[in-house]
């Protein structure tokens, strides 16, 4: 996972560094490897990989980390090995060293410079960080809550959550029945038909989603009919092109909260285009951690979505929320021919 920021956190303050991984990343990791890359003065991306029980057998996790990192401009990295039995642990300590070594000779090859590598027990406030390399130096992590970062995500409407987990729970399958029942819903409307529908009836699927929208937010949620009628509608391109510009309107969060309940609630293949649509709304607001998940989950359902492979190859490459916000333009010119009436566009902060 990725995100980019700039934010000054000295390397004479490792515990400053550590307690601002679990704002960009979403979430508080666990028995990881954490890969911070920097250009400059800036950090770059936070890169995150499940630490493997052998860490000899880690291949795969640092072949993901290193071509992340290099993909952007980054000329230096810090490593963070989040292991709860590491600092007591003579072997491990022998582990991380090797893992160390062989980072820093991947990272060589791409033309970056390993600064560091610590090893933590837990990314918490109080929790405990040394150099794996046995340099001496060694201290206590800041609470995470309090970073820098950590307020600008809240400030920027973003949730941060206890475990990876809960972040993958905003876009998994809650209630199988239902989704079976919907699908069911969604099969005894006509298929797609490649003759070009009216635009009055591009409209009405507009009006239908944003009205829905609108009533979720209000505490009204959608019933399975209307979920199967948003299914069909979001597959049409000029709907689907159109809501895209929901994400940088002043109505934003009701849409947000739509694609969720569709993602988690609509069967494959309906609930991709759900997917991509909350992945676009969270990286357009810089939630890069949420992007990334439904992105992740959309491409396990199709791997040749078009949008969602373009939207993931510019999250893992660090292109900024900015230059993402540029592409719901179309969806305010679509609208505009056809005679739908968008929420006006809001104002974003530098931090998103």
């Amino acid at each position: 996972m990725t995100n980019s920021t700039a934010f000054d956190f000295h390397l004479n303050r490792p515990g400053a560094l550590i307690a601002a991984i679990p704002a960009v990343l979403g979430f508080v990791p666990e028995h990881s490897l954490v890969l911070v890359t920097l250009t400059g003065s800036e950090m770059g991306a936070v890169i995150r990989a499940d630490l493997s029980d052998d860490m000899a057998d880690m291949s795969d996790g640092l072949e993901q980390l290193t071509e992340v990192a290099a993909s952007g401009s980054a000329d230096a990295a810090v490593a963070v090995i989040v292991d709860q039995e590491g600092l007591d642990c003579l072997m491990c300590s022998e582990e991380h060293r090797a893992l160390g070594t062989t980072l820093m000779t991947i990272l060589r090859h791409q033309g970056i410079a390993l600064l560091a590598v610590y090893v933590v027990d837990r990314v918490a406030a109080g929790g405990r960080w040394q150099c794996a390399d046995d340099c001496g130096n060694h201290g206590t992590i800041d609470d995470p809550g309090s970073s820098p970062l950590a307020l600008a995500a809240v400030l920027d409407g973003r949730r941060l959550y206890t475990r990876r987990a809960d972040l993958l729970g905003v876009v998994a399958v809650a209630e199988p029945a239902r989704v079976d029942a919907i699908g069911r819903a969604i099969d005894k409307r006509s298929g797609p038909s490649d003759e070009p529908r009216a635009d009055g009836e591009v409209r009405s699927d507009i009006d239908l989603v944003m009205g829905v929208a609108g009533r979720l937010a209000h505490g009204v949620p959608p019933q399975d009919d209307e979920l199967a009628a948003m299914a069909c509608a979001v597959v049409d391109p000029r709907v689907r092109d159109t809501l895209y510009a929901l994400a940088v309107g002043v109505r934003s969060a009701e849409a947000e909260d739509l694609w969720a309940l569709m993602a988690r609630t609509l069967p494959p293949p309906w609930r991709i285009e759900a997917l991509v649509l909350l992945a676009f709304s969270a990286y357009a607001r810089g939630d890069g951690p949420l992007a990334g998940v439904a992105l992740e989950t959309a491409l396990d359902v199709d791997g040749s979505h078009r949008m969602a492979v373009m939207l993931d190859t510019a999250l893992q490459t660090g292109m900024r929320p900015d230059r993402i916000r540029e592409l719901a333009l179309t969806g305010y010119r679509l609208a505009a021919q056809l005679g739908v009436q968008l929420p006006p566009r809001r104002e974003f902060g530098r931090s998103a």
